[in-house]
């Protein structure tokens, strides 16, 4: 090949249209007779209800009212548990659980219609926290309010863990909780719906089409080729429009179908942060013993996540928690226990990382406590004993490629001069307002599905020969302002060795492009990327391959000569990258394809003041495999780091019996521009075989380290020990406080 796109930060092919306001997002489009429509909303967070009804004395005049009643076939979300009902009918779960859907041409009086209405419910204590959760006094889901428990088992030999972790050197205990997080992308939930004669159509800001497709088709006893759901230009979704933009096209769709007009459904700032899903709360005990030279031994894990009202995506976000919770270490045993439990809040969800970020933390964090323990540096007590080629991990899963993660602590460590600098903060002198502090984190995500998940799901990619020699991707992955059209481009063109302008990326809707599985799990370039390669390479080899080509003729030439012949030049392709073995039963095996590592490391100032945190410095070395767009890769650490700085240092949701108390961007705070440190960003490359290029997933790694590098560095500074999120500047006075007792 001579064309070598991969590797190349090109020209961001949406670049123009987004900076231009070219691009249009769902809130853009004039759709002629669309109502507005709205939910209406529990404000209890637990009762039976008992109906609903019209004030008399306001004019229903033009006014659409749809209930559970009206709805055509099965009153669910469709997703992994039949649990969560798209209306509710007899009993209320969350304080945000939608009842009633009403449209009106006039977004003035739809909001008026919204308060004359009367909900009549009898309320119920709620259960509002994991510890109320697990005493079951209240039973919301089976007999024992469990969503889903997982157990891992690594070595034991007949032997309990306890008895191992006894006969350790050192034995340290500990407990790590982490907070709800909103992902507040930029652009918030929306959805246009209509109907026509061959079905019903919904375009929207949604990151897995396919997900809405199945939940429509259930919703309404449609056949497949009735339901066409269509992605409009999305504002960021970072897992929040997952699983959530099936229940808002699913209610569009319902009262389009019930006023016999379209309808635009487009949620405001406050109503996406309280009824929308986010990142699952999480307590995590961990026991370990070691050796008295920092030998890790023996590892005990028990993470307790909060799911919320639904158990909607809550099983896998456990899974890849607890998949995740012994760090990127060797450890000769261990046993990792993952329990879900059902609360009334709003459902928590998909959010960058999955689960990952919730364990990492607590591992990282019981790491620098075994450091202290030990006398010794926790940087270098994760040197010795970091996972490398040919290590296994507690599932089983031997590691035979692909392991960046001593690269990246060398050079992280090498550009932050980190040993010069913690030295420095450890002998600073004590009585200064103003202290300084530096820390680490090392982790690896899982690139891929869990599992034969990949071989399950059997995700497609179709590319097209089109006329002129161009070559169309058709695939469901969407873009979602990580740049996918953009690096499907680069991949299809160097595949198939022609220009980037010759590459067209279909819009994803489900009428014309195959099920290519969710734009998630850090899986997009690697795996449906991998695809998108082996289709394009050999659409453009059949062209070559031709009598045409062969004679002289140009790879246009040729190529129209070969659509004259046979008319249609498709190729739809699905390959695994890797095949795992995996056991869902006992947990065993290849957890994942393969994985992404890192070293973050972070500098922090803090005011003994105010306690006020500002990270002044931030290294991210990360092994992405193979960078395929070097920009875009290095803009998806940076995000993701930022994001991970927001949910250390900023983030919040308040809560009071079930209602968000600060559903707004002017009290759910978010590092903005001013509060970003100076980034160093370090793209490690470790090639994947897998991978096109030897890329792996890079979009939600730069999460997982960033909250315990920052804590790490904040312990330095404040002399105290951080072991909860958020660190917030009453969070680190207790902490304080805590230490002088």
């Amino acid at each position: 090949m001579t064309n070598h796109l991969v590797g190349a930060s090109v020209p961001r092919i949406d670049g123009a249209a987004k900076v231009t306001g070219a691009a249009l997002y769902v809130d853009d489009y004039v759709v002629p007779g669309a109502l507005y429509g709205a939910t209406l909303r529990s404000d209890v967070p637990r009762g039976i209800l008992r109906g609903i009804a019209r004030d008399p004395s306001f004019d229903w005049t033009g006014i659409t009212i749809a209930t559970a009643d009206d709805i055509p076939a099965e009153n669910l979300v469709e997703l992994i548990v039949d649990d969560q009902p798209l209306l509710a009918k007899s009993e209320i779960r969350h304080m945000y659980e939608p009842i009633a859907l009403v449209a009106c041409d006039d977004p003035v009086r739809l909001q008026r219609a919204l308060k004359a209405i009367r909900v009549d419910v009898d309320p119920l204590p709620p259960v509002l926290g994991i510890d109320q959760a697990l005493a079951k006094k209240a039973i919301l889901y089976g007999d024992d309010n469990v969503f889903k428990r997982y157990v891992i088992e690594h070595e034991l030999e007949g032997a309990s863990i306890d008895q191992h972790i006894a006969e350790c050197d050192v034995v340290l205990e500990g407990r790590y909780e982490v907070h709800h997080q909103e992902q507040l992308y930029i652009e918030p939930q929306g959805m246009i719906a209509w109907w026509e004669p061959d079905g019903v159509h919904v375009k929207g800001s949604l990151q897995c089409p396919y997900y809405i497709h199945k939940a429509m088709k259930r919703v309404f006893a449609l056949p497949g080729d009735q339901v066409h759901i269509a992605q409009a230009v999305t504002g960021g979704g970072f897992g929040g429009k997952e699983e959530y933009p099936s229940v808002i096209a699913a209610h569009a769709a319902l009262l389009a179908k019930v006023a016999g007009r379209p309808v635009r459904m487009i949620y405001g700032r406050k109503e996406d942060i309280e009824a929308t899903t986010k990142r699952h709360p999480a307590r995590t005990e961990i026991t370990t013993g070691s050796t008295r030279d920092g030998e890790l031994v023996a590892l005990k894990v028990r993470c307790v996540m909060d799911g919320g009202a639904y158990v909607t995506l809550t099983p896998v976000v456990l899974s890849r928690g607890i998949l995740h919770a012994a760090g990127a270490y060797r450890w000769r045993r261990a046993r990792v226990e993952g329990i879900a439990v059902a609360t009334n809040t709003p459902p928590n969800g998909a959010f960058r990382g999955f689960g990952a970020p919730q364990t990492i933390w607590a591992i990282e964090r019981h790491m620098d406590r075994l450091a202290e323990k030990l006398g010794k540096d926790p940087l270098a007590l994760r040197r010795r004993n970091v996972l490398r080629v040919g290590d296994t991990t507690v599932t089983g899963q031997v590691l035979r490629e692909s392991v960046g993660v001593e690269e990246c602590i060398e050079r992280a460590v090498a550009e932050s001069r980190y040993e010069e600098k913690r030295a420095a903060y450890a002998s600073a002198p004590r009585d200064s307002r103003t202290r300084r502090g530096i820390g680490a984190a090392v982790f690896m995500h899982g690139a891929g599905f869990t599992g034969s998940g990949e071989r399950r799901l059997k995700g497609k990619v179709q590319v097209d020969l089109e006329r002129g020699g161009r070559l169309r991707i058709r695939t469901a992955s969407t873009d979602i302002g990580q740049g996918t059209e953009t690096v499907f481009r680069q991949i299809a063109a160097t595949a198939a060795d022609v220009g980037i302008d010759a590459i067209d990326f279909e819009v994803p809707c489900t009428t014309n492009v195959p099920d290519s599985g969710p734009t998630v799990a850090s899986r997009t370039v690697m795996v449906v990327g991998s695809i998108v390669e082996q289709a394009s390479k050999t659409v453009a080899e059949r062209v070559r391959a031709s009598e045409a080509f062969r004679a002289g003729a140009s790879f246009a030439e040729a190529g129209d000569r070969l659509l004259d012949v046979e008319e249609v030049v498709s190729l739809v392709q699905y390959e695994p990258p890797v095949a795992a073995e995996w056991n869902d039963d006992t947990y065993r095996g290849d957890a994942y394809p393969t994985y992404s590592w890192g070293c973050d490391i972070a500098e922090v100032e803090v005011d003994l003041d105010t306690y006020e945190t500002k990270v002044i410095g931030f290294w991210a070395a990360q092994d992405v495999g193979r960078a395929i767009h070097p920009v875009l890769c290095a803009g998806q650490i940076e995000g993701g780091t930022l994001q991970a700085i927001g949910w250390a240092l900023h983030e919040a949701v308040v809560w009071k019996e079930g209602r968000i108390q600060n559903p707004r961007m002017t009290n759910y705070v978010i590092p903005t521009s001013k509060d970003a440190p100076a980034f160093r960003t370090i793209l490690v490359e470790h090639a994947f075989s897998g991978g096109p290029g030897g890329a792996k997933g890079v979009g939600e790694l730069p999460m997982d380290g960033g909250a315990p590098a920052i804590a790490t560095a904040v312990d330095q500074a404040i002399d105290a020990v951080c072991y909860d999120l958020p660190l917030l500047p009453e969070d680190l006075l207790r902490a304080v406080q805590r230490s002088r007792r």
